[in-house]
């Protein structure tokens, strides 16, 4: 009955439709000012830029879920297409954790360490450590990938994709392995790390050795938003996801997987809130874009004022 409900049919294709209509430009604008007007010239900007890059890429495929989800959970486009875009979307989901974290860290170094960091936040490190994220996000779909996703069912007529597994696979693999790597190494420990980076760097503001309202304003606006991102749009799916392997492994149930899929649609928000990101975390991202709104006066007069 979950896969004709009408959280899955209606509900999730329509947040995934409002997520693509609103992220897909403001993450392609965002990739377009940090390589033309901003540069990519500072560590922090490269997390920046990778961050709306998965962004982008995670948003590309959402068009192939809400024509499944609307389509009443029927995939018509093959094994294949199906394991490729499974992949893609959780690839890019841990991906986009783990950017975050660095930019946690990133921010840490440079408000807590600012000199002693000098020598550690170089534009060849950051690159470094955002294509082992992409290996290490990548890595991590590989049982999607070279497992079977599809599923027929005659009785409803459709084709099902990654919704539903083979038990004694599932069993064997995703409850004892998979899953306790994955919630342990791909977000509880990079909640913990950005947490403690957080913790850091609202001690350092309270002391008087960080002078400028505005700085300090938008290193603690930066702090809020990454923090309740973390908490809010990947800690339910997750903690949801953790649950439902416990309770299947009791006893066959589906409820709460319908509320992880849910919860997972939600946490696409955080597309859409990636721009905040871009906005406070870079002084050069501000400035170009109330030059873009034609408010550079405004802008400038503003700065002054701090």
């Amino acid at each position: 009955m979950y896969l004709t409900s009408w959280w899955l049919t209606r509900f999730v294709p329509s947040v995934y439709t409002v997520v693509l209509l609103v992220a897909l430009p403001l993450n392609i604008m965002a990739i377009i000012m940090f390589l033309v007007k901003v540069k990519v010239k500072k560590p922090g900007v490269v997390y920046l830029l990778n961050l709306a890059a998965a962004d982008v890429l995670f948003v590309s495929i959402l068009p192939f879920h809400i024509v499944y989800r609307f389509s009443g959970n029927n995939w018509l486009m093959g094994e294949g297409m199906c394991r490729f875009v499974t992949a893609t979307f959780y690839g890019n989901m841990r991906g986009s954790i783990l950017l975050m974290t660095g930019i946690s860290v990133d921010r840490f170094l440079a408000l807590v360490y600012p000199v002693q960091s000098l020598s550690w936040r170089t534009m060849r490190r950051a690159w470094l450590v955002c294509c082992g994220i992409w290996a290490i996000s990548f890595a991590s779909t590989v049982p999607l990938l070279i497992r079977q996703q599809t599923q027929k069912f005659p009785n409803l007529k459709i084709t099902t994709c990654s919704d539903v597994q083979e038990a004694d696979f599932f069993y064997k693999f995703y409850v004892y392995y998979y899953f306790p790597m994955y919630i342990a190494l791909l977000y509880f420990l990079p909640l913990i790390v950005t947490t403690f980076c957080y913790i850091g760097i609202f001690g350092t503001l309270r002391t008087p050795s960080i002078k400028g309202a505005q700085k300090k304003s938008r290193a603690v606006f930066l702090t809020v938003v990454v923090l309740c991102m973390f908490v809010l749009c990947f800690g339910p799916a997750n903690v949801i996801w953790f649950l439902h392997y416990l309770q299947i492994y009791k006893q066959a149930s589906t409820f709460l997987y319908v509320v992880y899929i849910v919860c997972v649609s939600i946490s696409s928000v955080s597309c859409c809130l990636d721009p905040l990101i871009y906005y406070y975390a870079s002084s050069q991202w501000q400035r170009h874009v109330y030059s873009l709104l034609g408010c550079r006066r405004e802008y400038k007069a503003l700065v002054k004022q701090h």
